[in-house]
């Protein structure tokens, strides 16, 4: 296929998506922000009240929105590819993609698009959602926008890899379960990494999510446990690894052709 075929295509995979998420928004968008809305009343309010300040000067409020935000992005843009790229080969429907003209970086970015159009539309809603809680100015507006971006890439295309050697609908929820929450309650959502005592601190420093928490974090308050250089570099390097993996997977067709 020529470069006006690529676009046609990539354009058809990437409009589905988004009217699949539309067509299901009761599904797909109110539940998050109804979660996140009581994880800011429970959470911020309640617990929030009584401890104050937190590293910066911020409330726990300001302190954790960023952090519950990041969150939603994160496992909705996850749950999005591996639902829907899953129900594709349920259907054959990816069989008919990998025998056309299509080339498999434009199936894989049209799929990975449409999760990040859910993940960022949830994580702006939810972020909507915490201005009635708390006041919040974003510092550095491009930071913030690039670790979005990233973070929602990131755990789509590790969706779309799960759901690739996914075979019935009960696998796409082992990882979400026993891998990414708990990953993501120990990314330094409601917490600084800071305050842990070795070696729960270093430990907390292997863990992916931590470095897309602090890099949005600070993009939106400022402050980060850790280096944002060093926290790009590994979203990047997520970023580059991740897309290989899946790439390698839709050539070989592996969990794909029958």
């Amino acid at each position: 296929m020529n470069a006006a075929g690529n676009l046609v295509a990539l354009h058809t995979i990437v409009r589905r998506e988004i009217m699949r998420i539309m067509r299901i928004w009761t599904q797909t968008l109110i539940p998050p922000a109804i979660t996140m809305t009581l994880y800011f009343v429970i959470f911020g309010k309640l617990i929030g009240g009584r401890i104050g300040t937190i590293e910066g000067g911020f409330t726990y409020m300001q302190y954790i929105v960023p952090g519950l935000v990041m969150m939603s992005i994160i496992t909705n843009s996850y749950g999005n590819i591996s639902s829907s790229f899953f129900g594709a080969k349920f259907s054959r429907a990816v069989e008919e993609m990998l025998v056309s003209p299509m080339p498999n970086w434009v199936i894989l970015l049209g799929y990975v698009a449409g999760a990040v159009v859910r993940g960022v539309g949830v994580g702006a809603l939810v972020l909507i959602i915490a201005l009635f809680f708390t006041n919040l100015h974003v510092v550095h507006p491009l930071i913030t926008f690039a670790s979005v971006l990233l973070g929602a890439t990131i755990f789509s295309l590790a969706g779309f890899v799960n759901a690739v050697y996914a075979k019935k609908f009960d696998d796409i929820a082992l990882v979400p379960t026993f891998v990414l929450t708990p990953l993501t309650y120990l990314g330094g959502v409601f917490y600084s990494v800071n305050m842990l005592s070795e070696p729960w601190q270093s430990i907390s420093r292997v863990n992916p999510i931590l470095y897309m928490v602090n890099a949005f974090r600070f993009g939106v308050l400022g402050v980060s446990d850790v280096q944002i250089g060093l926290a790009f570099a590994v979203m990047l390097l997520f970023v580059v690894v991740l897309s290989a993996v899946a790439l390698q997977l839709l050539k070989r067709g592996v969990g794909l052709r029958s």
